[in-house]
């Protein structure tokens, strides 16, 4: 169905010309699902982009081709491109929400593609798009086509991106990171309504995703990406059963998976020894009768219904479940962000939920208790350097000013792996990895005891995760922090936690030690979050360095 060959393209730019793609070729069969895959930067998303003819300014398709049902798509018009966009090739962007227009009704935005192609009159264009929003499974669609996207959750909104792609009956489906930022059941739900509704239709479709467990279970061949070119290519089981370049092999070990430490993660030069950290006996953080309501138009809404746990010291719990189950209202509480209903806050013995929120900005345990935010570029100030940005919160909680201000943001940059010429940078001159390292300096800049890291490692790649995460648990056992790490990937969870707790509507279900609640999860909710969990690609290395470890132990 598509043919890609020598495809080539370039950016303009003020430092001269970026070559993005390199000479690439691979081909899409018929109701094939055929995965691009590959570290952030190494082309794949310019890839679609540049299919789909939708370039940024600058951008240029230099050489190849890219052969569509008989027709070139690199020497198309932009008339016939119009024709082809939705009806012909459609595609799903990253981010649901940012794809949608915010003040414009979802049923309108259906009725606009309908129109557009010539598959809805303005008589029947209602019904039709009610009947594209049911085909994606969208509950009481009829309500829903009057819903505007800031009412609908990301799980729904990103069905609405898939209802417009698939309105118009493409016969090729393009999924730029399509998951991102879902949690585990919303996204196996997603991930198996692509495959359903591409089988029953027909279609083929390029997945381009960061994901190798997710990769590994829907495609049915890879393409692996880096700088601009493909490495290797193969069928997915093959190719992570043996991966051949050392690249996706790389991509492979970085991959959380059961059975492997967190250094295992890691490059074999870099897999130093990590240090033993124990939690204490002492309760650091406890959590009672915890309540949060929110005033809604038929009723009160009850976020959190009554949780209670405890946090030792120098212990690292895991906080998991999907979307609106109250794990980002717990952890804004818990880090007095967020005033509770009722319930209380014990951190180091004092009841600190008795401390309205806009006063707990000045208050001397401020200091001590500090978050990692999920968005490391919008949790960055974009007018502030790294420099100014780890040096915030020390300007305002401490007396330290001049060289010494000077020398303990450089000691944090360098105990957090960001290198020193890098602090007079912008946000948007650093890499994601490296921007998540400024948000880690500065949430450890006033040495708290209790460290909330919401999501810091949901966005990037496999080998930046890898490195992230094995800071963290270095930093946790350097300067014997506390963590309550909340995230929807239970393999990341299962490498850095000592403990898990799992929240379902507001209330938690199920809580103990990480291996007892993974292995032998107790409640039905455990059990269908683990289900859902997109399963790691085994190599012949991982299955050797499994046996090796279950022999020693």
């Amino acid at each position: 169905m598509l043919s890609i060959s020598d495809f080539a393209v370039s950016f303009r730019t003020r430092r001269g010309e970026v070559q993005a793609v390199r000479g690439i070729s691979f081909d899409v069969a018929q109701g094939e699902t055929l995965g691009i895959v590959g570290e952030s930067g190494s082309g794949k998303s310019v890839t679609s982009y540049a299919l789909m003819r939708i370039l940024d300014a600058g951008g240029t398709i230099k050489a190849g081709s890219a052969v569509f049902d008989g027709r070139d798509l690199a020497q198309a018009a932009e008339r016939d491109m119009q024709a082809i966009r939705g009806r012909e090739i459609s595609m799903i962007f990253q981010n649901p929400r940012a794809a949608l227009n915010p003040i414009c009704k979802v049923g309108h935005q259906l009725e606009d593609v309908l129109k557009r192609h010539g598959r809805a009159t303005r008589a029947d264009a209602r019904a039709k798009a009610i009947a594209a929003l049911e085909a994606v499974r969208i509950r009481d669609a009829a309500a829903r086509y009057d819903a505007y996207p800031f009412e609908l959750s990301g799980g729904m909104c990103q069905r609405v991106v898939f209802a417009i792609a698939l309105a118009c009956g493409p016969r090729l489906l393009i999924a730029d990171e399509p998951t991102t930022g879902l949690d585990i059941t919303t996204q196996k739900a997603v991930m198996d309504l692509v495959r359903d509704l591409t089988r029953e239709r027909g279609m083929s479709s390029i997945l381009i995703t960061h994901d190798l467990g997710l990769a590994a279970e829907y495609c049915d061949r890879l393409a692996v990406m880096k700088d601009g070119r493909i490495v290797e290519t193969g069928p997915a089981a093959a190719l992570f059963a043996d991966p051949q370049d050392p690249y996706t092999r790389k991509l492979v070990d970085a991959t959380p998976r059961p059975g492997a430490s967190l250094r295992d993660l890691l490059p074999i030069e870099a897999r130093t020894p990590l240090a033993d950290h124990a939690p204490g006996d002492r309760a650091l953080v406890q959590v009672r009768d915890l309540v949060k309501t929110y005033p809604g138009k038929s009723g009160p809404v009850h976020a959190v219904k009554g949780i209670s746990f405890t946090i030792r010291e120098g212990q690292s719990v895991g906080l998991v479940g999907e979307s609106g189950c109250g794990k980002s209202t717990t952890s804004s509480m818990l880090v007095r962000l967020l005033d509770r209903t009722s319930g209380d806050i014990l951190f180091d013995g004092f009841d600190i939920a008795d401390i309205p929120a806009d006063r707990f900005v000045r208050d001397k345990r401020r200091s001590q208790i500090q978050m990692v935010f999920q968005d490391a570029t919008d949790s960055l100030n974009p007018r502030h350097s790294a420099r100014q940005t780890i040096a915030d919160p020390i300007l305002r909680m401490s007396a330290l000013r001049g060289a010494a201000l000077q020398t303990r943001i450089e000691e944090l940059a360098t105990l957090c792996g960001l290198p020193l010429p890098l602090l007079d940078r912008f946000p948007h001159q650093l890499s994601g990895g490296q921007k998540a390292r400024v948000g880690i300096a500065r949430a450890i800049a006033l040495d708290p005891k209790f460290l909330i890291l919401d999501e810091p490692t949901a966005a990037l790649d496999v080998s930046i995760q890898a490195v992230v995460l094995n800071l963290l648990a270095d930093l946790r056992a350097r300067l014997g922090m506390t963590y309550l790490f909340v995230s929807h990937d239970l393999n990341v969870v299962r490498l850095l936690c000592d403990h898990v707790i799992v929240m379902q509507g507001g209330e938690i279900v199920e809580q103990g030690p990480t291996a007892q609640v993974m292995d032998t999860p107790s409640h039905p909710y455990t059990r269908t979050l683990l289900a859902a969990a997109p399963k790691p690609p085994t190599t012949k290395t991982n299955e050797t360095d499994t046996a090796a470890k279950s022999a020693a132990e």
